[in-house]
């Protein structure tokens, strides 16, 4: 291969950390969500990690921002509910289609 096939790798602006309790066995959870944020974001998202950790985490942060926690939020987010929170901070004025439910006021 030569150097002319190869490009450099896009420099990410916005990133997804999906922090989860390995020992909980929530990795399936975890890969599902960042799956439906890949899905929506497409464009918008440049890179979301799984971050395998322990004592019950499970959080979403997006650019250093915490966007969801299990504890303070009361379990785990509904895909619907994680895509409008993190719209409103990435995208404010994109449409999620059928995971708005309604109109949104401005």
């Amino acid at each position: 291969m030569t150097s002319d096939n190869l490009s450099a790798p896009p420099q990410a602006t916005h990133r997804v950390v999906i922090h989860y309790c390995n020992l909980c066995r929530w990795m399936l959870r975890a890969a599902w969500l960042a799956q439906e944020l890949l899905s929506t974001f497409d464009g918008e998202l440049d890179e979301v990690a799984l971050h395998p950790g322990t004592g019950g985490v499970f959080e979403i942060w997006l650019d250093g921002v915490l966007v969801w926690e299990r504890q303070r939020d009361g379990g785990f987010p509904e895909a619907k509910e994680l895509k409008q929170r993190v719209r409103d901070q990435l995208c404010p004025d994109k449409s999620l289609g059928h995971s708005d439910g309604h109109k949104r006021s401005s």
